[in-house]
């Protein structure tokens, strides 16, 4: 198969129709999309991908209205789209019958949001509802410009938009609100504290709770690169080396390979994967993390770090 590199979102919207897969650019990263009604299409993600069976698809839409063909709207739901649609948080409610069994994972539930992107939310207005999860073979971390997607599924998808880098940099943050309490199955950039101000008795589910199984990205091993990471509380802990990396807030000492210093935890996360592609391309052995404090966003980014760090 050739990848087509496209730069029009009409192009990209007929591919999918078509029953293509194309990824898109998305404000937290590129997804693999493809349409949510297309059983085939559906399966073909999962084998492009390389992604395991029970990890559930989120369904992206291009206006928060289109969320009751797909689900039963809770109140809770419903205000958590009011609030945060377009943006980067998914919100999982009681499936309506007839998704294609990949979409749900085999679950009563189906995960949905409103991308902020406007290349994501143009093809979205020309296809209707799409699944889109990250466009990389599974485990590796997320792509964040075009490129990577390219890396990752040449040959493997029928096309790629082309649009600039994600502006957000990690996954959604995901919310269960089947129930009267949201829970945060999965954090990201929209935060505890942000959702607390509608909801106050929201609260986070650990990864190994029965509930997490509703999120994608939680049960399998993600974000990792071939790079082992190493989480360091400083940059007076950092061990230069010319087989490693750093990423931090901090200026490391000098002696490595790379070296990436984030503006605070927002740049942060917005440069994490890139920086671990990098070190892989670069055929680094190691990279050198440096924690945040869990507050904001720094909440997601530790997420991801301690994921790829125990990978």
């Amino acid at each position: 198969m050739r990848t087509r590199l496209l730069q029009d979102p009409a192009d990209a919207a007929a591919v999918l129709r078509d029953g293509g897969l194309c990824a898109i650019p998305t404000e937290t990263v590129y997804g693999l999309a493809a349409r949510a009604d297309a059983a085939d299409a559906v399966r073909r993600v999962f084998k492009a991908k390389g992604r395991p069976g029970d990890n559930p698809l989120i369904v992206h839409l291009g206006d928060a209205g289109e969320a009751d063909g797909v689900a039963h709207v809770t109140d809770v739901g419903r205000a958590l789209l009011d609030a945060f649609a377009p943006g980067p948080l998914t919100v999982v409610l009681p499936a309506r019958p007839g998704l294609p069994p990949g979409v749900t994972a085999g679950l009563d539930t189906a995960a949905v949001r409103v991308p902020a992107a406007p290349l994501a939310l143009a093809v979205l207005g020309a296809t209707g509802p799409l699944v889109a999860p990250s466009a990389n073979r599974s485990g590796r971390p997320s792509p964040t410009t075009w490129q990577a997607v390219v890396d990752d599924l040449d040959g493997r998808i029928d096309a790629v938009l082309q649009g600039p880098p994600t502006d957000v940099g990690i996954e959604s943050t995901v919310v269960d609100a089947t129930g009267e309490t949201p829970l945060v199955l999965r954090p990201g950039a929209v935060t505890l504290d942000a959702l607390r101000e509608l909801f106050p008795d929201a609260r986070t589910v650990d990864a190994g709770a029965e509930a997490a199984r509703r999120s994608p990205g939680v049960r399998h091993r993600h974000y990792a690169p071939r790079a082992r990471v190493r989480l360091v509380t400083s940059a007076d802990r950092a061990e230069p080396a010319p087989e490693a990396a750093w990423i931090g807030l901090s200026e490391p000492p000098r002696g490595y390979a790379q070296a990436t210093v984030c503006d605070d935890a927002d740049d942060y996360a917005r440069r994490l994967f890139d920086a671990f592609r990098r070190a892989d391309r670069a055929g680094l052995g190691r990279i050198d993390a440096e924690v945040v404090p869990e507050v904001g966003i720094g909440v997601a980014l530790m997420d991801r770090l301690r994921r790829a760090a125990q990978a």
